[in-house]
């Protein structure tokens, strides 16, 4: 755990700084919230950044910010949105759900000057991690223990108290402690933009940006050097291997169509559209990414299959692990349709940490998963992996196969379609229960 700081405390306020929480910290981090705040802390949902701020290494604070509160009636009257409005912008206000001074720390000023450190960078903390800014801070003092003096002394603006209502499962539960409410403009003309009337538009869904070296995208073009072109020498612009590469990179970051894998190719750098071989220009000499209508000529001539065995096993050696879990899915594709009108169905292995599809397979019409699943497994390496399943595939045959053939392990859903096992696991449980082990 990080050492206090044992500056003098006329020097402190002058090398405080505040920068957010490291992946190694997290363990301390959340121990020191537990034994000194007093609401303790057991975690955050959804969109959140904690800061440490320290001294010559020594930690002095801890903060964390969190979404917004999702009902506040002195917020909402202070701003004036419409609910519709509200609901569209409230991811852009961020509540200070916890903030410690750490004990022994002992500085005038202290918590003041943390805070304005804090506030001035967490916009664009925000947008980097989570994709949009923060436009207002909010938080919410208990009277009957702290004044809120240092949240005035930073610039924040008291707007009233709450009602002493708090959100639970079912619905919302009067505690009956009122908190003092108060907001920061983190930019100016905040409550202006916040309190607009008229709606944002729909979002522009931004896709990941390519994180890939040197050697994996030299192994890619490799591979996809394999699959053969099937378009006319005459008339063509971009390379095979510039497109299919765009097209499995953008899928792999989280393109679902065909725009989408366009929009990712034009957010490359230019350095990036290189690497991936675009175009040049011959006048501009400026890298051109393809276009959607380019994309789509070119894809619904190329040969599925052919890409598919060559991307599969490029995808394994690149995100599949030793202990890594993979899930073995199948799902029913919206809007595909054979000759004969049945719907497409696909038996897919996903890697759970990174949702990468390593593989995947059609089910065909007149059978069903559970003979598909070994043909999909067979080629994949996942000695060391654990293979996850519903409980359609909990089936002998797959278990023995995944054990002795592909020296995995697994864990299969058992309900109602196996009542026997189902039945011998609740008893084995309710022999656990009545003679738990020694000591």
């Amino acid at each position: 755990m990080p050492e206090a700081c044992s500056l003098p405390v006329f020097d402190v306020l002058r090398r405080v700084t505040v920068r957010p929480r490291e992946r190694r910290e997290v363990a301390p981090f959340q121990a020191l919230l537990r034994a000194h705040h007093y609401l303790g802390f057991r975690g955050v949902v959804g969109e959140s950044l904690a800061y440490v701020a320290e001294a010559d290494g020594g930690w002095l604070a801890l903060l964390v910010w969190a979404a917004a509160a999702f009902k506040c009636r002195a917020r909402d009257a202070w701003i004036g949105w419409h609910p519709t409005v509200a609901w569209q912008r409230l991811p852009l206000v961020a509540n200070n759900v916890r903030f410690l001074i750490l004990p022994g720390v002992r500085v005038p000023n202290l918590a003041s000057r943390v805070l304005g450190l804090c506030t001035r960078r967490l916009s664009a903390d925000w947008e980097r991690v989570w994709g949009h800014p923060i436009v207002l801070a909010e938080t919410f003092v208990d009277p009957a223990r702290y004044a809120g003096t240092c949240y005035r002394a930073a610039g924040w603006q008291p707007l009233g108290a709450t009602r002493g209502f708090a959100r639970c499962r079912s619905g919302w539960k009067h505690h009956g402690r009122p908190k003092q409410v108060l907001v920061r403009e983190l930019r100016p003309g905040a409550r202006a933009v916040l309190g607009d009337p008229r709606p944002d538009p729909p979002p522009t869904r931004r896709v990941a940006k390519m994180k890939l070296n040197e050697k994996a995208l030299r192994s890619l073009f490799e591979a996809l050097r394999q699959v053969p072109d099937p378009r006319q020498r005459r008339g063509m612009r971009h390379r095979k291997l510039s497109l299919l590469a765009i097209a499995v990179l953008a899928t792999v970051c989280g393109a679902r169509s065909l725009e989408a894998m366009a929009q990712w190719a034009r957010q490359c750098t230019p350095a990036e559209r290189e690497r991936l071989r675009c175009r040049r220009h011959p006048r501009t000499g400026r890298f051109e990414p393809p276009s959607e209508p380019t994309l789509r000529r070119f894809l619904q001539r190329i040969d599925a299959a052919a890409v598919d065995a060559i991307v599969g096993p490029w995808l394994t050696g690149l995100s599949l692990r030793e202990g890594d879990a993979v899930a073995l899915d199948g799902k029913t594709l919206r809007g595909a349709r054979r000759q004969d009108r049945s719907q497409v169905q696909l038996l897919s292995l996903v890697v759970q940490s990174s949702g990468i599809t390593i593989a995947q397979r059609e089910v065909d019409q007149k059978t069903n998963e559970i003979p598909v699943a070994p043909e999909l497994l067979r080629p994949v390496p996942l000695a060391g992996t654990c293979v996850t399943a519903d409980a359609l595939h909990t089936q002998q045959e797959l278990a023995r196969y995944l054990v002795e053939d592909k020296q995995a392990h697994y864990c299969f859903t058992v309900k109602d379609n196996q009542p026997q096992l189902k039945q011998d696991i609740d008893t084995l449980f309710d022999e656990q229960r009545a003679f738990p082990p020694s000591a």
